[in-house]
């Protein structure tokens, strides 16, 4: 908390205002709530989401919990409703046998293994996510290209090179120095 001229990290995924946000008790990822309607989980290190929440019905959600055991989201909407949500969407409920455990390790290993395939990385990133965060998310890609672009434009035109112009995305949110 002493450095407070730029933030460490930027999470990037949601199309509308993030409501509420909780750490898990390990400290090692947390979730959000959206007001797009979806429940988003991000590594604390990672600028993008590991796993994206949502029903049909639900509306947009206000209040967000990681149970104590790290093995549960809990999350408040705004049509009354709580819903328990698994942290690991995949992860098996009650007791495995020893050759199913032996399954998921080897599984995971595998994962870890060719992570940087470019097929498995595909597979791995895909997430379904309803008809309105799609394009609301590709709207906001398109002005995020045309703000890159303006940007870059603007650069050449002061007779910058492409380094000097770069600004980091963790420096690009701040919109300004906190009076205290």
């Amino acid at each position: 908390m002493r450095y407070m001229e730029h933030p460490v990290q930027s999470h990037q995924g949601f199309t509308s205002a993030v409501l509420d946000v909780d750490y898990s008790p390990t400290g090692q990822e947390f979730v959000a709530a959206g007001y797009d309607r979806s429940i988003r989980l991000f590594k604390a290190r990672d600028m993008t989401s590991r796993d994206v929440y949502y029903t049909k019905r639900m509306a947009s959600v206000l209040s967000v919990l990681w149970s104590a055991d790290s093995k549960f989201v809990l999350s408040g909407s705004n049509e009354m409703n709580i819903r328990v949500w698994k942290a690991n969407a995949a992860e098996k409920l009650g007791p495995l046998t020893k050759r199913e455990k032996q399954a998921f390790a080897y599984n995971e290993k595998l994962r870890e293994t060719y992570k940087n395939h470019p097929d498995v990385r595909r597979i791995a990133k895909h997430r379904n996510v309803p008809r309105h965060i799609f394009t609301a998310a590709k709207e906001h890609k398109l002005i995020r290209d045309a703000r890159a672009r303006r940007d870059l434009r603007r650069a050449k035109a002061q007779g910058l090179d492409e380094e000097e112009s770069y600004l980091p995305q963790t420096q690009k949110v701040m919109l300004g120095d906190a009076e205290m």
